[in-house]
């Protein structure tokens, strides 16, 4: 049965963030075309990160996909030295986002973990539907796999992450890591998507009012994977996967107040039931997209310090 007053479980700083989103009253994503939605994606998705760290190494370069586009990817390093690497995916529902949106939080865990990250621009529906970014995805973690060495990083130590779509498709990664032979010390999954059609309790609970609306959902989904009969692909849908066993290990930080939370926690009792290692972290009080309003949400910045505390322990073993 859904919570009788969801809101309730809100944390004072969460509830007044909401209440402000309301008070701006600005026009849902959903409502605006995807290129209006990106251009008010962008502008607004640093307004509650935290600042940006600075970092000894900050370079900009493509890495070229299998049909010869030039993914842009932002390599951040907090010193020269042949670092473990995290491939970042960003959120925004396949549609919105890129690696300008998430460079305070590639920085904080590149700082926290002492670690590199490559923030990767996969293409965004509708102009390139699925499968294209979780293949953007794909082609940049094999070159990196392979290449790696050429950037002074340490290619044996690698990990994929990502938060919202952008954990879809680390998941998706980390199962064709484990079916090509390229190992991974760990997925970093903060509140992914795994199922193929927004149907878990969770998805009525949370579903209006709560950052992440049912009506996005829906608009991301028909921009991103408009043949429905696709949606059942693990791909797309990593619960879906047909076996999850000698898949790398995982973390999971989840939101309690987010539609997506019962579908994470599915994934991870499907990746423990295939015996694969798991880290479950899940935020009381918060909603969808917290981790990146680090100046006012204190578990936001729990996440980055929890995320990186994982990143160095896998990088060790």
């Amino acid at each position: 049965m859904p919570h009788r007053n969801p809101r309730a479980k809100l944390t004072t700083a969460m509830h007044g963030v909401l209440e402000r989103m309301a008070r701006v009253g600005q026009v849902p994503l959903h409502a605006l075309t995807p290129q209006q939605a990106r251009a008010a994606y962008e502008v607004n998705a640093g307004v509650l990160d935290l600042p940006p760290v600075p970092l000894a190494r900050v370079e900009s370069f493509t890495v070229k996909a299998r049909d010869g586009f030039e993914v842009p990817v932002r390599l951040l390093a907090p010193s020269q030295e042949a670092l473990p690497v995290l491939v970042y995916l960003h959120g925004g529902g396949f549609t919105l986002g890129s690696t300008a949106t998430h460079e305070s939080l590639c920085r904080q865990l590149s700082h926290l973990a002492q670690c590199a990250v490559l923030s990767v621009g996969y293409r965004l529906a509708p102009e390139q539907r699925f499968p294209t970014a979780f293949e953007d995805a794909w082609d940049v973690l094999q070159w990196l796999a392979l290449h790696g060495q050429t950037l002074g990083l340490d290619a044996t130590r690698l990990a994929v992450g990502g938060d919202s779509a952008g954990g879809t498709l680390a998941a998706a990664c980390a199962l064709q890591a484990r079916d090509v032979g390229v190992p991974l010390a760990l997925q970093l999954l903060f509140y992914p998507g795994t199922t193929a059609h927004a149907d878990t309790p969770s998805h009525k609970t949370f579903g209006h009012g709560f950052v992440l609306e049912a009506a996005h959902i829906a608009y991301f989904f028909d921009l991103y994977i408009p043949n429905h009969t696709q949606r059942e692909d693990w791909r797309f849908a990593p619960l879906l996967a047909e076996d999850a066993e000698g898949v790398a290990p995982a973390w999971l930080g989840l939101a309690e107040c987010d539609p997506l939370v019962d579908e994470g926690v599915l994934y991870a009792d499907k990746l423990r039931a295939a015996g694969v290692a798991v880290d479950l972290e899940i935020y009381r009080g918060v909603t969808h997209e917290f981790i990146k309003m680090g100046r006012v949400i204190a578990a936001a910045r729990q996440a980055h310090q929890d995320a990186a505390r994982a990143l160095r322990e896998a990088f060790k073993r």
